[in-house]
């Protein structure tokens, strides 16, 4: 791609796109199973980089797209020009399929209810008369072992249920919860896709598109080399394009990928588009919608026992508040946001091995989000602990590809890909970076003893 979100043309051969039906395409093997305890380990491990312009052809046979504001030599790629609304999340919140709808409905009065049962219970303790409180104390003292009882039989049910809807994720072999059919996430998955449409209507890309029919393109060749995977090919992958800055895309449970053009506008090249599409594929492949409304909807109503407690036992309302809120922040930074993490890695791992099958340089992964990191940190903007969020961190996703990168190149010389010739990617990132570093220790802007990190001066020349 050429030229910015209004004026974009393909580099190259048109139909280079289209010889890609060679041995790389038609690699067709089982992905290696991995344990989840290793795709969580990998998900926490960081180091930050700088900023690679090139990434060898896939094979010598699609050309590189190189982004460029309009004005600009195509040479030069300025970093500072990526327009970043947050933080990259290849995954909205709204990509994961909410529980079904009847839980939706039943969720609030489930909550409202557990808050009326504990605060009668508190409001009855203090209505009884101090005899009565003895008599009642005395009596949970004679029966202490029948209570105990009775809360242990409560939870073997718990640990019985969580056992007996455990099934075995594709690809990983990982144990993951299903509490929900996946009809229901197909209903749903058909409901958000219409609230989406809703919302771009006027900002969706035509086919005609250039950009359109890169993307387009790239899911069919990721598609295609992936086809032994039963949960690939049965999926209907269908293309939309937004004209949005934002540097996003996603793919919703039934196979509709969204692409922004603020993401092309961020990649390097197509071998970094081919590995965040083949992320956000593994997403729906791996079923994660499913996995994190499950998982979700199983801690919410253990929460309830906690809530009616809290309510029960607090001796003010406005207590009670306090500590409901406390226990949601605890359920959300202790399960929610740490499994949300573990399930971008885990589709990190198994994007990666698509895009391998598919002769990608996967090498050109873990340099998108070294970008990704520097355009941040160039803007200015807040770096937030790992902890807050539901995405890993972006030194940690690249550090966690590092790793993974010498197994997805052997996944593709199985394939029988062309072999990739030229420096590394990550090696012409860090020159770049050690450029950039030394070229700024030389200027100052003028009237000013200091440089606006938002505003940088540089340009980064290809290698």
């Amino acid at each position: 791609l050429s030229g910015n979100a209004r004026n974009c043309s393909l580099t190259g051969n048109p139909d280079s796109h289209r010889n890609l039906s060679g041995k790389g395409l038609r690699c067709l093997l089982d992905v290696p199973h991995t344990s989840g305890q290793e795709v969580n380990r990998n998900a926490h491990h960081g180091s930050g980089r700088f900023f690679s312009q090139s990434s060898q052809p896939l094979g010598e046979k699609i050309p590189s797209l190189l982004i460029s504001s309009v004005g600009q030599s195509p040479r030069h790629f300025p970093a500072w020009n990526i327009q970043i609304n947050g933080s990259f999340h290849t995954s909205p919140s709204l990509q994961a399929a909410p529980a079904p709808l009847f839980w939706i409905i039943v969720k609030p009065a489930q909550k409202l209810f557990a808050i009326i049962l504990g605060r009668s219970i508190r409001n009855w303790w203090k209505a009884l008369p101090p005899n009565k409180r003895e008599l009642f104390k005395e009596s949970a003292r004679k029966n202490k072992w029948k209570i105990l009882l009775g809360v242990s039989i409560l939870g073997v049910v718990f640990v019985m249920f969580y056992f007996t809807h455990l099934e075995e994720t594709p690809i990983t072999g990982r144990a993951r919860l299903l509490v929900f059919g996946k009809e229901h996430f197909r209903e749903l998955s058909q409901m958000e896709y219409d609230m989406w449409m809703e919302q771009f209507k006027n900002q969706m890309l035509p086919e005609t598109d250039a950009r359109y029919q890169v993307v387009e393109r790239v899911v069919g060749h990721l598609s295609d080399s992936n086809k032994d995977v039963p949960q690939v090919s049965a999926l209907k992958w269908v293309i939309h394009v937004v004209d949005e800055p934002g540097v996003n895309a996603f793919v919703l449970p039934n196979g509709q990928v969204f692409v922004f053009t603020g993401l092309l506008d961020a990649v390097s090249d197509i071998h970094q588009l081919s590995f965040i599409l083949g992320h956000e594929i593994a997403h729906a492949v791996l079923e994660h919608a499913v996995k994190k409304a499950s998982l979700v909807h199983f801690l919410d109503f253990l929460s309830l026992i906690f809530l009616t407690l809290i309510w029960a036992i607090c001796p003010r309302d406005s207590l009670a508040v306090v500590g409901q809120w406390i226990q949601s922040k605890l359920q959300e930074f202790m399960f929610d946001r740490p499994y949300s993490r573990t399930l971008e890695a885990e589709a990190d791992k198994v994007g990666l091995q698509f895009a391998a099958k598919a002769c990608v340089d996967v090498r050109a992964s873990s340099v998108f989000w070294q970008q990704m990191e520097l355009a941040e940190a160039i803007q200015g903007q807040p770096k937030l602990p790992e902890w807050l969020s539901t995405h890993p961190s972006h030194e940690n996703r690249a550090e966690h590809l590092d790793r993974l990168i010498p197994e997805a190149l052997k996944i593709r010389e199985s394939c029988n890909c062309p072999s990739l010739s030229g420096p590394d990617p990550r090696l012409i990132f860090r020159l770049n970076m050690q450029h950039l570093l030394e070229s700024s220790k030389g200027r100052k802007p003028p009237n000013s003893t200091k440089q606006d990190p938002s505003k940088p001066k540089l340009d980064f020349p290809h290698t």
